[in-house]
């Protein structure tokens, strides 16, 4: 069973990975020092996931801000994302605040960069 819920600190999101929900989330600021050593065993867990999903999954980013490197490793994520597609019907959904505009850019912007994922704007 894949199951990771790692709690958000001041500069790293919380992680979550529910396989039995179907469920990824992404929330907070994600500034770690060395970002792909922290989103690891996320990853990793991810991949293991689509090996046998269920039959829908819902991604829900809610980023507050996010490092260059963040972005790095969020292009790796919707790569992989796409990859599995075809595997589970998947909605992902860009959260953001409505006085935070940047974090509604950077979602436009992963839109665009994955038009084939249909990233859901939502603002909160």
């Amino acid at each position: 069973m894949v199951k990771i819920d790692i709690k958000e600190t001041e500069y790293t999101p919380s992680l979550l990975l529910d396989e039995d929900k179907g469920l990824i989330e992404i929330k907070g600021n994600s500034l770690p020092e060395n970002t792909f050593e922290f989103y690891k065993e996320f990853i990793e867990a991810l991949e293991e996931y689509f090996n046998n999903p269920q039959e829908t999954t819902i991604v829900n980013m809610e980023i507050i801000y996010f490092n260059s490197s963040s972005s790095k490793l969020f292009f790796d994520f919707f790569d992989i994302l796409v990859e599995n597609m075809d595997k589970t019907d998947l909605k992902v959904n860009w959260i953001y605040d409505e006085e935070n505009e940047s974090m509604e850019e950077s979602g436009e912007e992963f839109q665009e960069d994955f038009e084939e994922l249909n990233i859901q704007l939502v603002q909160k």
